[in-house]
Order: C-alpha cells, then sequence, then structure tokens
C-alpha cells in the first residue's frame, strides 16, 4: 500500500535572511510562511500527513515549537545533511514516497499534485517533478526507496539542500516523470520563493491580496496581480535569473 508523506526541511540559519519559513505573510494575524505551506498540504487528500524534517540546533527549536502547536509529526538531524533528515521523515512515517517543496515557498502549485500523485503510482514513478514552473511554486514527489539510493551512492553535494541532484544526474538508473504546468505559470521573470528581503515584501503583498483564497492561492490570479504591478516585479528582478540558473541543479 503506498502512502505519500509531506516531508518539509526546516531550519532557521541563513545566509540572506534569518528564519524564513517562520516569516510572517500576515503581521498582524501572526500568520508565517509556514503556516500557509501546512494548511494547503492539509487539504490535499493525496497526502496522508506531513513531517517536519527540523535541524539540530537551539536555534531551531523554533521549529519544534510550531509542530507541537500545530499536531505535527517532526524529526531532529542534521543540518547540512537534509536527504538525511528527509529520510528520516518518510522512515519514521513509514511513508513509501515524499512529498517535497521548500519550507520558504508559500505558494507552490498545490492543485496538481492529485494528480501528480496519480500518475506516479500508476506509472510506478522514483521521481515525479514539477519543474518548469514559477520559482517556488513547484514539487517532487519522490520514491523513499530512491532516496536511500541517492544518499548511499551520492556525495556530500547529493545530501545537501540538491536533495535530487543525484537522481537528476543518473537518469538513467531511476523512473523518472515531468509534469507540464500550465503555460501561463512558466515564467523566469516571477519567483515566489522567499530567500531575500524583497522576497517577502512580494509574498506579503500577494499574501494580503489574496487572503480570502488562502491558504490556497489561486496561481494563475497571482499572476495577473503582479503583472500589474511593475514595481512589485522590479524589486525581484535582481533574483530572478540567479534562482533560474540554479534551480534544478
Amino acid at each position: 500500500m503506498k502512502k505519500l508523506v509531506a516531508a518539509l526541511a526546516c531550519r532557521n540559519n541563513g545566509s540572506r535572511l534569518y528564519g524564513k519559513p517562520l516569516q510572517n505573510l500576515d503581521i498582524n494575524e501572526h500568520i508565517c510562511i509556514l503556516d500557509n505551506i501546512v494548511a494547503c498540504l492539509r487539504e490535499i487528500k493525496a497526502i496522508d500527513c506531513i513531517v517536519l524534517g527540523i535541524a539540530d540546533g537551539v536555534e531551531n527549536d523554533d521549529f519544534v515549537e510550531f509542530a507541537e502547536k500545530n499536531n505535527l509529526q517532526y524529526i531532529r538531524g542534521s543540518e547540512t545533511d537534509v536527504l538525511s533528515r528527509l529520510l528520516l521523515c518518510g522512515e519514521n512515517s513509514k511513508a513509501t514516497d515524499i512529498f517535497r517543496s521548500t519550507s520558504e515557498s508559500p505558494f507552490p502549485y498545490f492543485d496538481a499534485v492529485d494528480k501528480a500523485w496519480a500518475q506516479h503510482v500508476c506509472n510506478n514513478n522514483d521521481g515525479t517533478f514539477l519543474d518548469n514552473i514559477i520559482d517556488g511554486c513547484g514539487f517532487e514527489i519522490l520514491s523513499l526507496r530512491a532516496l536511500k539510493q541517492s544518499h548511499r551512492n551520492g556525495e556530500e553535494k547529493h545530501r545537501s539542500e540538491l536533495c535530487t541532484l543525484y537522481m537528476r544526474e543518473n537518469k538513467d538508473l531511476f523512473k523518472i516523470e515531468n509534469i507540464t504546468p500550465p503555460e501561463s505559470l512558466i515564467r523566469k521573470d516571477i519567483r515566489l520563493t522567499v530567500d531575500y528581503p524583497e522576497d517577502l515584501i512580494v509574498c506579503r503583498a500577494v499574501y494580503q491580496a489574496f487572503k480570502k483564497q488562502a491558504p490556497n492561492i489561486q496561481l494563475l490570479e497571482v499572476v495577473k496581480f503582479l503583472d500589474a504591478k511593475p514595481r512589485m516585479l522590479s524589486l525581484i528582478a535582481p533574483y530572478c535569473e540567479e534562482g533560474y540558473s540554479s534551480m534544478y541543479l
């Protein structure tokens, strides 16, 4: 019996912006990025449960408090070996497969998850990737077997936050399927992930504009909203090229 578990790797340290997953989208209501992601995941039928993969260190204890407050499972593990944390999330929850999105990206394209999971199971995939989409909106579905093989045979770089790099570099060893997003969501001039303060300004503006839709804010409407606000796009423009050039390395 297949079991899909959402594993969210969490840590506070960051060279550009500290505590990204816990940054507030709504300051007055104290709704953070991770709040919106978890709320979305809980609405997806395909996902059995959510597990936080929290990095070791007292600076990350805030995530333990978050997990306990929100009745979420969690594990603690190596800060640098992110792949091992994903594996622990899967093993502790008896998952066969892992749903992976980043914990600092508040608006993934969750509308595509159920269909992607059905294809993943039907085709017996090792990996099902939603890649060619607005930065921060994609996701990966990965078999635990493939992740274990990646950790066992890969190098240090493959165990970093680039958790699927080994699979992507060795596609002949794995059965991988790529999901095609709507053409309107293939935009290299937009990013909806929080890595810099400017990203947070844009994501807060998006959340305020569409908070009545939350948690599952419709990306097609977000694109129209940002296209009508060139100043918003100019804030994140310096980071788009960098982000897209390294996204799938």
